[in-house]
């Protein structure tokens, strides 16, 4: 169970996000923080099981959090969205991940540097977002 300062500190994101902090979204934010890798939609309800919150309403909290900048959202190329709480345990500043060819796991690689050059972008880009995904099998499939 998490202590109040805990849940004030949720509270006070969800509220400053200019979201009502309902306790769906509460139990949703605590477990992107608690999450060491970007999890799917899936995961999350998954982990929230015992809560028995509504998978349609976990989604929609996700999906606000992102609009609201409280997480972010990729897909590591597997069609799949992951989400991942901003400036949580999995760092919101931009890193590559590890996807296993074979069993589908995700593993950050915040260690790696991506360099890229200043490239002038088109002026119809508004707004670019880099992800790199490195490919391959992990150790327990190898």
């Amino acid at each position: 169970m998490a202590g109040k300062s805990d849940l004030d500190g949720l509270r006070a994101a969800i509220r400053g996000a200019a979201l009502r902090a309902t306790p769906s979204r509460i139990a949703t934010l605590r477990t992107l923080r608690a999450a060491a890798v970007p999890l799917s939609h899936g995961e999350v309800s998954q982990q929230m099981a015992d809560l028995a919150f509504d998978h349609a309403t976990v989604y929609r909290n996700l999906i606000d959090f992102v609009e609201a900048g409280l997480a972010t959202r990729n897909d590591v190329g597997d069609h799949t969205w992951r989400f991942a709480a901003s400036g949580g345990k999995h760092a919101s500043d931009a890193h590559p991940h590890f996807v296993c060819t074979s069993c589908g796991g995700i593993e950050c690689l915040p260690g790696l540097e991506v360099v890229m050059s200043r490239a002038k972008a088109p002026r119809s880009v508004r707004q670019q977002k880099i992800e790199v995904h490195v490919r391959g099998l992990c150790d327990a499939c190898t």
